[in-house]
């Protein structure tokens, strides 16, 4: 067992948990932070040697410091209930993490896996993130959605990647999308940002656009036009949400 801690959040994640704490089991510790599922994921998780502990949601920064806050080890791995360490990659994390210190934080790079296609162009090109740290040199900071680790020393970069499997069903991946403009709106209105009808009508194509044409989403398929659209949805909603807020303030 490697001397590791990976952390994986939960929200009703019953389609995915078993195989990312399947591929997390090189592990010496598993914590599942738990946002009161209401399907089967603790169910599933309990059948696993895994500790869970269960939170109220606020933010996803907020969850993670509350884990790292009770883990066993120094080394931390951040895992989403939808990812999958690779082979390659747990070997990668044992040799670096059992070696004299070089780094205080790796990022890791993401295949995203989206309608049965492992996407490559659009959004998913060059996408990585922090995901093996040491928790005395590092926390999550305050945006409530796409949180930043904030990390006191080196960063280096590992070579193999996690699987990401953002899509389970159309719905799913709209609810997903609406759940986060949420949180971003109240981040943009807590800043004191304004949304406009500039916004709302401008900003959507050209987030299609760059992501379809400019990053050569096409090239993945009706999979990656699909991504662009829903993804040009999620700014529309981001402003519109973003307007009621304001408009609920006066």
């Amino acid at each position: 067992m490697a001397e590791l801690t990976i952390i994986i959040p939960t929200l009703n994640e019953e389609d995915f948990i078993a195989q990312a704490i399947q591929s997390a089991s090189f592990a010496d510790e598993v914590l599942v932070i738990d946002s009161f599922s209401e399907d089967r994921t603790l169910e599933i998780a309990g059948k696993y040697p895994v500790t869970v502990y269960q939170r109220k949601f606020d933010n996803f920064s907020s969850q993670k410091n509350y884990a790292i806050d009770r883990a066993r080890h120094d080394w931390i791995f951040i895992l989403d209930a939808d990812e999958v360490i690779v082979p390659e990659l747990r070997e990668e994390i044992i040799s670096e993490i059992r070696k004299a210190r070089t780094c205080e934080a790796y990022e890791v790079r993401t295949v995203r896996m989206f309608m049965g296609r492992q996407m490559k162009y659009g959004t998913a090109k060059n996408d990585t993130k922090t995901l093996l740290f040491q928790k005395q040199h590092c926390r999550f900071g305050t945006k409530l959605v796409h949180e930043n680790l904030v990390v006191e020393g080196r960063k280096g970069i590992l070579k193999h990647h996690i699987l990401h499997y953002t899509y389970r069903g159309f719905d799913h991946f709209v609810g997903k999308k609406n759940h986060y403009a949420w949180l971003q709106a109240r981040e943009m209105f807590d800043k004191g940002k304004k949304a406009s009808l500039f916004h709302i009508l401008v900003k959507p194509p050209f987030r299609f656009f760059s992501e379809y044409i400019i990053k050569r989403g096409f090239m993945d398929g009706f999979p990656g036009f699909v991504s662009a659209y829903i993804n040009s949805y999620g700014v529309m909603t981001r402003y519109i949400k973003l307007w009621l807020l304001q408009h609920q303030q006066q």
